[in-house]
């Protein structure tokens, strides 16, 4: 695995990127496409991730093939086929809908920082995920997920909790996901050795 920088993403192999910014420590997994999508501090997708019209938090781990922000189609219209709107792939003078495009692009997600999406999970436009949540493997998200619990499930639902809500509460005010970097890594034996609860009345 090559070393993760400070300066640039690492982007591996046969990515499709548009309109995608990404911030510090950051690695996108072979064969990935992120589009019109911020990538947090220190968030990582695995291998065929399709990422669309999303705000991904820091230190996100989003397993191969998962989905976020899938794109729709017109479902009130006589036709639901993209002729509709990229109409210039098909005729020479008739433009793309951009008005479509542009309200598409603001159905966004929002991915929490310290969260883990599971292998093929689909996190739908608009829906929230909270800090810390969890995302079981092959889960469909269609409504937010509150912060430290974890979700399972086509359409996902709460399966239990990360962690005990005083213990989230405490978790979500330090925010050690704003920590520099070099404060992360003298606290680097803690968050290897202590529970969350241990951890938290260390460093609040």
């Amino acid at each position: 695995m090559p070393r993760l920088s400070e300066e640039s993403p690492v982007i591996h192999s046969d990515c499709d990127l548009t309109d995608a910014t990404f911030g510090r420590f950051v690695e996108i997994g072979h064969g990935s496409r992120v589009a019109h999508s911020r990538i947090g501090d220190y968030s990582y997708c695995d291998r065929y991730c399709d990422i669309a019209n999303a705000e991904v938090g820091k230190f996100a781990n989003i397993a191969s093939f998962v989905r976020i922000g899938a794109t729709d189609h017109p479902l009130r219209t006589a036709s639901l086929h993209h002729f509709l709107y990229r109409s210039a792939d098909y005729w020479d003078d008739a433009p793309h809908d951009a008005d479509w495009f542009a309200a598409r692009r603001a159905r966004r997600a929002w991915i929490g920082h310290d969260t883990w999406l599971g292998h093929n999970a689909q996190i739908k436009p608009e829906v929230r995920i909270g800090h810390g949540a969890v995302v079981a493997s092959g889960a469909i998200v269609t409504r937010d997920v509150a912060p430290y619990t974890i979700v399972a499930g086509v359409p996902a639902r709460q399966v239990r909790l990360r962690q005990p809500v005083d213990v989230a509460e405490r978790l979500v005010a330090l925010a050690w996901w704003d920590w520099d970097h070099a404060r992360l890594r003298a606290a680097l034996a803690d968050f290897r050795a202590l529970p969350a609860a241990a951890f938290l009345e260390k460093h609040e």
